[in-house]
């Protein structure tokens, strides 16, 4: 099989932040509330204009100057999303007409937290089959037009930005060397977009309240923990190597509190493991893609690293990877 690596990654945060005090204004809380049980300090609100197919050709643009590949060059656009501009045409489709790929193929995928590294992963398949010789995967949310702002529990967690990486030819020097794909589906109603019910051609049904996300955060701690500590230990087997021979971690930045329990359940060093949830909060699918592009940007990552990278989120599902940088 054909090696894959990472030739070039890109991100785009919007500017308006929204911090903890901002939040105490809208909800009852505090940000030592937040700060103490989330990690969390500001996060990133998309402007009302922008939509998620422009957060994601930002950051797929970065992402192509970056890896120096043209546009016109690209195979495949995966745009991992739960936040689409609309239900179709897909975000990746956009992208590709917004980039003039024309000769790519385009589809999105839902994996919700995990969405960066399915799409990671599935661009990994068609390039090792030598069905496309590069990709692009996107990973772009604007979460917080799904959020209750009623919601304390939820409110205060999320943010919106976008991550993109270019995938392609590798070499054993530098490539995805192990992947790892799991579903929990039995627990799916744990962590949910839920709407209101209405029949179509009923004209009361006028006043419904768009979909917002609704959770049972105590609940998903411990799968969370669990999962994301199983899926580092099998996609390190599977790489052949051992948990000592990792030098950075870069997690789903979901909660401070989860990804140190994880941690410690692993027994690794808090300083092996890279983390940005005060800034930017939880951007689902981009918070991964997004904490790589600044662990490479601040030399977290440098060449010859081994480095994981492990997800958790609704469906649930779970993922990793391991790369030799």
């Amino acid at each position: 099989m054909k090696n894959v690596g990472i030739l070039g990654l890109g991100h785009y945060l919007p500017q308006r932040r929204l911090t903890n005090a901002d939040l105490e204004k809208i909800v009852d809380t505090s940000d030592d509330w937040i700060f103490t049980r989330t990690g969390i300090r500001e996060r990133r609100l998309a402007g009302k204009e922008e939509k998620t197919s422009d957060l994601a050709i930002k950051a797929a643009l970065e992402a192509l100057k970056n890896a120096q590949i043209k546009a016109e060059d690209l195979d495949l656009i995966i745009v991992t999303t739960i936040s689409p501009d609309s239900n179709f045409p897909s975000v990746a489709c956009l992208v590709q007409k917004a980039i003039h790929a024309k000769k790519a193929t385009a589809f999105d995928i839902s994996a919700a937290c995990s969405g960066f590294l399915f799409g990671v992963t599935t661009a990994k398949q068609f390039l090792q089959n030598g069905m496309y010789k590069n990709a692009l995967v996107i990973a772009a949310e604007k979460i917080t037009n799904l959020i209750d702002w009623n919601d304390r529990t939820t409110c205060v967690l999320f943010g919106d930005g976008a991550g993109a990486c270019v995938l392609g030819p590798g070499n054993g020097d530098h490539a995805i060397i192990s992947d790892y794909l799991h579903a929990q589906g039995q627990f799916g109603g744990l962590m949910s977009v839920q709407a209101d019910e209405g029949e179509p051609l009923d004209k009361e049904s006028n006043m419904l309240r768009k979909p917002y996300v609704v959770m049972q955060g105590k609940e998903l701690f411990k799968i969370a923990v669990n999962s994301m500590a199983e899926a580092v230990e099998i996609a390190v087997e599977k790489a052949g190597l051992k948990l000592a021979d990792i030098d950075c971690v870069v997690p789903h930045q979901a909660n401070d509190r989860i990804i140190s329990a994880v941690a410690k359940k692993l027994n690794l060093a808090k300083d092996k493991i890279f983390i940005n949830i005060d800034k930017y909060g939880n951007m689902s699918a981009a918070s991964i893609a997004v904490a790589l592009y600044e662990a490479v940007e601040q030399k977290r990552i440098q060449k010859g690293h081994h480095v994981v990278l492990v997800t958790f989120g609704a469906g649930l599902v779970s993922a990793a990877n391991v790369v030799r940088w």
